[in-house]
C-alpha cells in the first residue's frame, strides 16, 4: 500500500486538504500540518499527524527563524514517514516538504488554492516546476499554469 503524506498550512488550505478524505482510507496516510489550537483536532481524527510551528510572513523576525526550523524538521519528517506521494495545498509550510521529496524522487501532487482565481500563489509559482501534477481549481487559471491539470473545486 502507498504511503501518502498529505500537508498543508493551517486554516483554509488545510480546509482544501481534507475534502480529499475519501482518498485517506485507500492509502496509508499521514498528516502535516502547523500546530494551533485550531488543528489540535486532526490528533483525535487521525492517526498519524505531526506538527510543524506555525509562523506566518506577517511577523517577519519569527518567520526568519521558524522557517529553517521547519525545513530541518520537514526532512526529519520525510525520512521518517517514508511518503511515496506528498499531496499538499499550500502554502509556505508545505514547499520545502515538496522539494524534499522532489530530490528523493517521490512524486509530488500540487492543488493551487480555490481562493486564487486569476493570480498565482507564492507556494504555487515555487513548486509549478517540481510538481509531478499540478491541479488547479479554475479553468482561467490554465493560462498561468499551462501544463497543469484542471481538476474543478475540490468543495
Amino acid at each position: 500500500m502507498k504511503r501518502v503524506m498529505f500537508i498543508s498550512s493551517m486554516g483554509g488550505h488545510l480546509n482544501e486538504l481534507l475534502q480529499l478524505k475519501p482518498l485517506f482510507s485507500k492509502y496509508k496516510t499521514c498528516f502535516v500540518t502547523e500546530k494551533t489550537p485550531s488543528t489540535l483536532f486532526l490528533k483525535k481524527d487521525y492517526e498519524n499527524v505531526s506538527y510543524l510551528v506555525y509562523a506566518t510572513k506577517h511577523e517577519m523576525w519569527k518567520y526568519l527563524f521558524v522557517f529553517p526550523y521547519n525545513c530541518l524538521k520537514s526532512l526529519y519528517l520525510f525520512l521518517k514517514l517514508k511518503p511515496d506521494v506528498v499531496i499538499s495545498t499550500g502554502s509556505h509550510t508545505a514547499v520545502p516538504m515538496c522539494y524534499i521529496a522532489h530530490f528523493f524522487k517521490k512524486k509530488v501532487i500540487y492543488i493551487e488554492t480555490f481562493a486564487n482565481i486569476y493570480t498565482k500563489s507564492l507556494a504555487g509559482k515555487l513548486v509549478y516546476p517540481i510538481a509531478d501534477q499540478f491541479v488547479v481549481q479554475w479553468e482561467s487559471m490554465k493560462e498561468l499554469y499551462p501544463n497543469a491539470v484542471y481538476g474543478g473545486w475540490i468543495f
